[in-house]
């Protein structure tokens, strides 16, 4: 039976707690502790108010949000946030241990993106720049935005770095260092590995063309 609120006030979760599916406009008496992912995925929140202090995964995805005020200040594991109405990461937070996804948004800016993460994912959003990006990221994917440029990307990638099918004419604000694959493919202008080579030390492959 589909349910629109928590019908009881919960404490600590040692496992994992799922809500998902449902028709919640509220996470009020949700657990204040989850050990393993809370799910509340494909529901009618509009707003992350009452949820977990503490959580090893949170999963928000596909429902209403405007906002992420009220989510966990430190998520052990991963975040989804993505498919909702978010035009802001206000609020988000500020370190994600794996994988942060805010896809398929409504974001024109990353301000109050976490400043650490393990893999960043802001593609199919209304991005015009990466101002507000994470300052530590091991993974970075900003696919299929509106970028011109790549200001205020991360300094360092440890690992992989897509900026495919963006409206790219330059490489400006690039990461100075790379140290997986850089794919910057589909783009208005057709960059040459020798471009990327002058802005970015890359420790892996280079791609620029789509096949």
């Amino acid at each position: 039976m589909e349910v629109e609120y928590l019908p009881f006030k919960f404490g600590t979760v040692t496992g994992d707690f799922w809500c998902r599916e449902n028709n919640l406009t509220s996470l009020k008496g949700a657990p204040s502790k989850v050990e393993g992912i809370f799910d509340c995925q494909l529901n009618n929140l509009s707003s992350l108010k009452g949820a977990p202090i503490k959580v090893g995964s949170f999963w928000c995805n596909r429902n209403k949000l405007t906002s992420l005020e009220g989510a966990p200040k430190k998520v052990e594991r991963s975040f989804w946030c993505n498919n909702n109405n978010l035009t802001s990461l206000k609020g988000a937070p500020k370190e994600v241990g794996g994988v942060f996804r805010c896809g398929l948004n409504k974001l024109t800016s990353l301000k109050g993106a976490p400043k650490k993460v393990g893999v960043f994912r802001c593609e199919l959003n209304k991005l015009t720049s990466l101002k507000g990006a994470p300052e530590k990221v091991g993974v970075f994917r900003c696919e299929l935005n509106k970028l011109t440029s790549l200001k205020g990307a991360p300094e360092k990638v440890r690992r992989d770095f897509w900026c495919d099918k963006n409206k790219l004419r330059s490489l400006e604000g690039a990461p100075k260092e790379v140290g997986g694959n850089f794919y910057c493919r589909d783009n208005p202008k057709s960059f040459t590995v020798d471009e990327v080579k002058a802005v970015s030390k890359v420790g892996k492959n280079i791609y620029v063309k789509v096949y």
